[in-house]
């Protein structure tokens, strides 16, 4: 995936076609962090952090169930992947693209997380098995489509 060009306030990408399958992939991962992963305080005591503990995973299961849907919207639109040749054209306006960012980052730490939050210096002590391999995948696939919409964001 690459960017084509820049039109007005559109950005336009070309994905070919095994990457496509694997950006839908790594998108119907989302959400992957675990709300529970998310603390309100390190501090604080007894009931009141309890509960304050509760509101945020609702909020947060709120917030992620709508993106969801946002996100299945988007992905549906007509014209949202336009077939060319042997790839795609994908078109997002910046707004999407930040968006975008932020669904592949959950999917990229959740995928971390799974793998037991390797240090980036021992990734060769990660205990691959059956059931995680497929995280280090989405995690590193996530991170390279991350930077290709990071770096249309900065042009």
């Amino acid at each position: 995936m690459h960017l084509l060009r820049s039109e007005g306030d559109q950005f336009v990408f070309e994905i070919g076609k095994r990457e496509k399958r694997l950006l839908l992939d790594i998108l119907k991962l989302y959400p992957l962090i675990p709300i529970a992963h998310h603390q309100v305080t390190r501090s604080g005591v007894g009931d009141k952090m309890e509960s304050n503990q509760r509101l945020l995973e609702e909020a947060l299961a709120e917030q992620r169930a709508g993106n969801r849907k946002q996100l299945d919207v988007m992905l549906g639109e007509e014209g949202r992947f336009k077939p060319v040749k042997t790839s795609f054209h994908l078109t997002l306006n910046p707004h999407q693209t930040e968006w975008l960012l932020q669904v592949l980052n959950d999917v990229r730490v959740g995928s971390w997380l799974r793998l037991g939050q390797p240090d980036e210096k021992k990734a060769k002590d990660i205990n691959l098995t059956p059931d995680n391999a497929r995280y280090l995948v989405f995690m590193e696939a996530s991170a390279y489509f991350e930077s290709v919409l990071l770096s249309a964001l900065e042009k």
